[in-house]
């Protein structure tokens, strides 16, 4: 006796499932400019890589004579791949059925997804196109109705896997409701320019509760999202965000009890870039391009920046020096003198807190004027962002160097020094409780007010000022580690990588903080 017919049904219910909607639904999703789920995840993984999860996995029909009539696949794919030869689990909807608004079969697979990469301590990529649950048979009458009482939360493991292993997502279509949730729970997120949204609501529950008419374009494109902080980046195509989504992974460890990976080095350690020297105008109120000087020190072509038109006041990426992964900080003095907004706090915060979680190092270039001020500052509430900004550099378990650029003052500086940071100085840094200007205008309004010129009252004050805040003093007193030459930035942080390697092999293993600000 043999199970030969039984197999047959299996390998043919597999073969049905990778039909997907069918050839008409998979041409209308290529008519629209996207892939399919099966598509993408080929193009993410290695090749032949993938060992899917659930290739049964359905929601049938049945005739009285339990006979198969009817084999809608599960519209939601998970399974094993890998990417540059290290696992993870990769997951999405297939929008070809029901428009990836989950059907029974697809809800659970799409909770097993993070329980997967949990369970294996491997990073998770979702794929996300679909518009979560529906109204449609949710009046029927009889039988069991939601969940048992003692159900763990479904969105509890969704919180558990970002404090365990990287977590990657793309939007690439429209995404909605529990998927657009899942986006966002994301150490990295990307969406593609012109063919993803990501709303709570569509144009019409947005039209029947509010009376407003939009587009999905307009409620939730990516000209809307990557300025929201609801997306970090906006990538040209579908195979842009997949690489962009492959290239954040390659800082990473796989999960919270591994060291960060460290890669060959081509990049010479003691280079020294002669145009460093140069980069800082003497002229305190110049501005000046961080992205070069950052892209001059760090190892060639490694820098990935992250959320760059989110609070663009921050600087926030990952990069390498000497092979290591490394988070990099800096001010952007070209939006509001690099000031800290509210926004800028928040993806601060954010990208600290990730760095903490997966044992990344941070090499902060500080160009600091201080928080932003102003009625809309205010209204934004920056003071307590920006706190919570300190708190999370405050509490880093993680070494740091930091490279006093040009200016640091006030409080929002506190964000930039964790416990044990390595403080390098270049001969540009001015420092202190106050911008210089406002703090003249302010302490010294009375002598100014009475001099015969007081604009020139005002300049002779600030100059002599200035002098006084030279970072000389500051070396002399060994309030910082070294006063360098800018051009020896690169071979100092490439020394300083060798000196934290001992603390990079010990500091693994989950991360914890109490509430912040």
């Amino acid at each position: 006796m043999s199970w030969e017919s039984e197999v047959k049904e299996i390998e043919r219910r597999r073969y049905l499932a990778k039909q997907q909607g069918g050839e008409a639904s998979i041409a209308k999703q290529h008519s629209r400019g996207r892939m399919t789920i099966r598509e993408r995840i080929d193009v993410l993984i290695d090749d032949g890589s993938f060992r899917e999860h659930g290739q049964a996995t359905a929601s049938p029909v049945y005739d009285e004579n339990d006979q198969l009539i009817e084999y809608v696949p599960a519209n939601y794919i998970v399974g094993f791949g890998k990417v540059d030869a290290r696992r993870i689990v990769v997951a999405g909807e297939d929008f070809t059925l029901k428009g990836g608004s989950p059907n029974a079969a697809g809800l659970r697979k799409s909770v097993y997804a993070e329980h997967l990469a949990v369970q294996y301590k491997t990073p998770l990529v979702r794929m996300l196109e679909g518009g979560g649950g529906s109204v449609k048979g949710g009046a029927k009458k009889g039988g069991t109705v939601g969940d048992p009482v003692f159900t763990e939360p479904r969105f509890k493991i969704i919180a558990d896997a970002m404090t365990v292993v990287p977590v990657a997502s793309a939007a690439l279509g429209a995404v909605a409701g529990f998927p657009a949730g899942r986006l966002v729970a994301s150490h990295f997120s990307v969406m593609t320019r012109h063919t993803a949204q990501v709303l709570i609501g569509g144009p019409a529950l947005v039209e029947r509760a509010l009376g407003v008419k939009m587009t999905k374009e307009e409620l939730g494109g990516a000209e809307v999202h990557v300025r929201s902080g609801i997306v970090d980046n906006v990538a040209e195509d579908e195979h842009d965000a997949l690489a962009q989504i492959q290239r954040f992974l390659s800082y990473l460890p796989s999960n919270v009890w591994q060291r960060t990976p460290r890669r060959e080095n081509t990049d010479p350690i003691e280079r020294m870039d002669q145009s460093l020297l140069t980069a800082v105008p003497r002229e305190s109120n110049t501005g000046f391009d961080m992205r070069a000087i950052v892209n001059k020190i760090i190892d060639a072509d490694s820098f990935f920046e992250i959320a760059p038109h989110y609070g663009p006041s921050q600087i926030c990426g990952l990069a390498t020096l000497d092979g290591q992964p490394v988070g990099v900080l800096a001010n952007d003095c070209m939006h509001y003198a690099g000031a800290m907004t509210a926004e800028a706090a928040q993806k601060y915060r954010r990208f600290v807190e990730m760095c903490d979680t997966f044992h990344v190092p941070i090499v902060n270039f500080i160009d600091q004027p201080g928080f932003m001020i102003g009625p809309e500052s205010e209204a934004a509430g920056t003071i307590r962002y920006g706190m919570a900004a300190v708190a999370a550099a405050a509490q880093s378990t993680m070494p740091w160097a930091v490279i006093q650029v040009h200016k640091g003052f006030g409080v929002a500086t506190a964000a930039h020094y964790a416990p044990g940071a390595y403080i390098l100085a270049w001969p540009s840094v001015e420092s202190g409780p106050l911008p210089i200007e406002g703090g003249v205008a302010v302490a010294f309004h009375r002598e100014i007010a009475a001099a015969e010129n007081p604009e020139a009252k005002r300049r002779e004050l600030e100059d002599k000022l200035r002098e006084a805040r030279s970072p000389f003093p500051r070396a002399e007193s060994f309030a910082v580690h070294e006063l360098i030459d800018p051009r020896e930035t690169r071979p100092v942080l490439c020394e300083w990588i060798d000196w934290i390697q001992p603390q990079l092999e010990t500091l693994v293993g989950p991360v914890s903080f109490g509430i912040r600000p």
